[in-house]
């Protein structure tokens, strides 16, 4: 057998995988939450931890890897995470190729599971894709003409700092309005208990009995799901953001299809409605698009990485 090793690295969870060459299923899955005030010392001694208890006796022929964060695919650097503290120009695929004698990629988790979606999920088929994670952050990956297309320094696809709201307010990158500060599952949990200062969003206050430091985006969904007027109106301004930002990209580039992924696409069927009808509203007439949702789900950067792994066998 040839064995793959598929590596996750997300902003709020580890992942690791095993495959073998042109099988499309696991031989053995390991995942765990990234510990509060984690770093990148901790994420890696948690991945060793995954990897082990997965090889057990095996050897990878190689490793593919997906990053939340950028990264030059080119020298395999990471250049930082927006989430997690101290991965500044780490040398991930060095590091990985040292300790495990096999060869790595790898890629920032939008390109990853751009290509992980093109190849065997709901891309499959088509020329030209844009693919979005709205989860912990907003990104975005593309393949173009059957091929993933990363920009001049791989940061092509950065959707979630894409200004919808110039009055709105401020993101992680210090701009105001991102589509990533509107939309993303954290921010819809901060602007959650901000806003129930007041005497709003009893749904919300009852799903995590009044511990505001429990409110997260799935519980913001689910109080939405509910009925909660506070909880519909945040997912609807996230839907809304991510909406203008894929009718401008529509325009823009004319892709066939976009491809949505990540926690928060679990928002229910209101949160695709506003998203369709916004992108639509946003595109001219004339350009034709899909937005549909990922096939892969949260594996999707997983099957990416091996796709990763296996370009690396056969090149």
């Amino acid at each position: 057998m040839t064995f793959i090793l598929a590596l996750d690295f997300g902003g709020t969870k580890l992942a690791a995988a095993l495959s073998n060459a042109g099988s499309r299923e696991w031989l053995g899955y390991e995942r765990c939450l990234s510990p509060a005030n984690t770093n990148a010392s901790t994420d890696l001694k948690i991945m060793r931890s995954l990897i082990k208890s997965l090889l057990q006796d095996r050897k990878p022929a190689a490793i593919g890897v997906s990053f939340g964060g950028p990264v030059n695919a080119t020298t395999g650097t990471v250049r930082l995470s927006h989430h997690v503290c101290g991965w500044e120009n780490i040398p991930l695929q060095h590091l990985l190729e040292q300790e495990y004698s096999v060869p790595a990629s790898i890629d920032n988790d939008a390109n990853v599971a751009a290509l992980g979606e093109w190849r065997y999920g709901a891309g499959n088929n088509h020329n030209s894709l844009f693919y979005i994670t709205i989860s912990t952050g907003v990104g975005g990956g593309w393949i173009l003409n059957a091929k993933p297309w990363r920009g001049e320094e791989g940061m092509a696809g950065e959707i979630g700092h894409m200004v919808v709201d110039p009055a709105g307010p401020i993101c992680l990158c210090g701009k105001r309005g991102c589509v990533e500060r509107l939309a993303s599952g954290p921010y819809l949990a901060q602007d959650a208990r901000e806003e129930l200062q007041g005497c709003r969003g009893e749904k919300i206050r009852n799903l995590v009995g009044g511990n505001l430091e429990l409110i997260t985006g799935k519980v913001v969904s689910e109080a939405a799901a509910q009925g909660d007027q506070l909880a519909q109106e945040l997912l609807e301004r996230s839907a809304w953001a991510l909406g203008v930002g894929i009718g401008n990209v529509a325009n823009l580039i004319n892709p066939q299809l976009f491809v949505l992924g990540g926690s928060v696409t679990k928002a229910g069927e209101r949160w695709w409605q506003v998203i369709r009808e916004t992108a639509r509203k946003t595109a001219l007439p004339e350009v034709n698009f899909e937005i549909v949702s990922a096939a892969l789900g949260d594996d999707a950067p997983l099957w990416g990485a091996v796709a990763l792994a296996e370009d690396l066998l056969q090149s």
